[in-house]
């Protein structure tokens, strides 16, 4: 490398020693006594031929120096767990920044590898989902949060002053085992002093725990609260705990209160109020597990697609490699692989039973309605296993296919209508479905980053567009697709609901 000629001072060009990192007599490995000045504070780009000093200047000289020289602030106890450089030999270095360094060693251990697991920012992302981020259930779209006997009756008072203060059946679920009687789980209630079943649901019967009607008056006052609260959260605890962490409170539909009978729930009576206490939807049912950092990582068994094992993708048939020419019809062989002399029978029997269904075996593919494009790549929707009798289909002639990949030709075969294709089980997401039902933020935070229409909905759930853009926050798969400057506007205007410790905090400032 030729030896640049520095100016006179740094002032001359406008710039002071401060900003400027000066080289004196630098002479590693092939540079000749170099001297120089790199302005600071600039993006600068180093060129020349194979050969000529860049990496020993850069990488050699530079780098060793600044890392040297922060390595050395650390006391010595730390040093020994760093790597640590040479001196570079070079008369001195004025005005250099510690440094770091990016160079062309591929440090990437696995295909699940991105920015984000390099970077270790979704470390920080996944420990901050399993903290503060809130769960919807993928059946309704509510809310799914633990009840306390506190938080249920709070729920009581405030439904039933909605509801004109009907009257109320607090009840707790009694699952008859499937090797008893129902008689026999009846004789143990009444044991206990249960002696009324509100509602059967199947083989569950809804046990009454206590059965009142609210007014206006009860909460009037703190005396008259707290004299209603203390009898409601007896009754809220013994249901829960005789109904597992569950309970639900029926309204009654007719005024004068609950009649002499069993069985009190009628086809008119208004969907059930239901509670728990664990991580579990009471409307629909479903239960979830309790969130932990694994389970927002595709690198951990626990967090990772099953289907693709959080890559995100699957290998199969791509139908753009079968059917290359969508102007071809059926007739004309539109179906590539089923051309070779190996499998023409396959095409004979397309083309017989086309002719039996009415496919429009002369129209291009393209032109094919989507229905009979359906009925060859999938086959006969009443499929059965014969063979002979019903048309099998694009799809079980290549999963046949794959029960004779022992054989070279078939596998070479294979190989050539394969591709990887989105995976169906999380949509490209790379994580369990479930992972994708926790949204972190409010709804004016995902606003300000990303537009409700182009927020990913959770795969496999019966959410609408309209119910997905009701919801607050964004998941962590939204969140993964954001530029880096709208996820740093995101974390800036993010506020943790309380409470959270001082430990979210600070994560919450490491992200940032």
């Amino acid at each position: 490398m030729t030896t640049s000629t520095p100016p006179e001072s740094p002032a001359a060009s406008g710039r002071y020693l401060g900003n400027t990192i000066r080289i004196r007599g630098a002479r590693q490995n092939n540079l000749k006594n170099l001297n120089l000045d790199i302005p600071a504070g600039e993006l600068l780009v180093v060129t020349g031929v194979s050969g000529s000093g860049k990496s020993s200047l850069v990488f050699d000289t530079l780098y060793a120096e600044g890392q040297r020289r922060y390595v050395e602030t650390f006391s010595p106890y730390a040093r020994q767990f760093l790597d640590r450089m040479d001196k570079p030999q070079v008369d001195s270095i004025e005005g250099i920044p510690p440094a770091i360094a990016i160079d062309q060693t591929n440090p990437v251990r696995t295909s699940r590898s991105t920015v984000g697991t390099m970077t270790e920012l979704n470390d920080h992302l996944k420990l901050l989902m399993a903290r503060a981020a809130a769960l919807f259930c993928r059946g309704c779209g509510g809310a799914v949060q633990r009840d306390t006997p506190a938080s249920i009756a709070d729920a009581i008072l405030m439904r039933a002053a909605a509801a004109d203060w009907p009257r109320l059946v607090l009840c707790f679920g009694v699952q008859v085992p499937e090797n008893f009687q129902e008689e026999e789980v009846l004789a143990s209630l009444r044991a206990q002093g249960y002696e009324r079943i509100h509602a059967r649901e199947g083989r569950l019967l809804q046990v009454i725990q206590d059965r009142l009607r609210l007014r206006p008056e009860d909460v009037a006052s703190d005396e008259a609260r707290a004299q209603i609260g203390a009898r409601l959260n007896e009754a809220i605890e013994a249901a829960l705990r005789f109904g597992h962490g569950r309970m639900s409170i029926y309204v009654l539909p007719s005024a004068d209160g609950v009649t002499a009978g069993d069985g009190d729930a009628t086809a008119s009576s208004p969907a059930p109020w239901r509670f728990s206490t664990a991580l579990h939807c009471a409307d629909c049912d479903i239960s979830y597990a309790d969130p932990s950092p694994a389970r927002f990582s595709f690198n951990s068994p626990l967090g990772a697609c099953e289907a693709c094992r959080g890559f995100g993708r699957v290998i199969g048939v791509d139908l753009g490699l079968v059917i290359p020419n969508e102007r071809l019809s059926l007739r004309e062989g539109a179906v590539k692989p089923w051309q070779t002399p190996s499998f023409k029978n396959c095409q004979q029997e397309l083309i017989k039973f086309g002719a039996r269904r009415n496919i429009a075996l002369d129209t291009p593919w393209q032109s094919l309605s989507a229905a009979d494009r359906q009925w060859v790549i999938d086959g006969d929707p009443a499929w059965s296993g014969d063979w002979d009798r019903q048309w099998y289909g694009l799809q079980r002639f290549f999963k046949w296919l794959e029960g004779k990949a022992y054989k070279m030709h078939i596998r070479v075969l294979l190989s050539k209508y394969r591709a990887y294709t989105p995976c169906d089980a999380c949509e490209g997401a790379r994580l369990k479905p479930e992972s994708l039902l926790w949204r972190l933020g409010t709804r004016s935070d995902a606003d300000a980053v990303l537009p409700a229409a182009q927020r990913s909905l959770p795969p496999h759930t019966p959410w609408s567009r309209a119910q997905l853009e009701s919801l607050p926050g964004l998941a962590l798969h939204d969140l993964m697709l954001l530029p880096v400057e709208r996820l740093q506007r995101f974390m800036q205007s993010l506020r943790l609901p309380a409470p959270l410790d001082q430990a979210t905090d600070l994560l919450l400032a490491e992200i940032r």
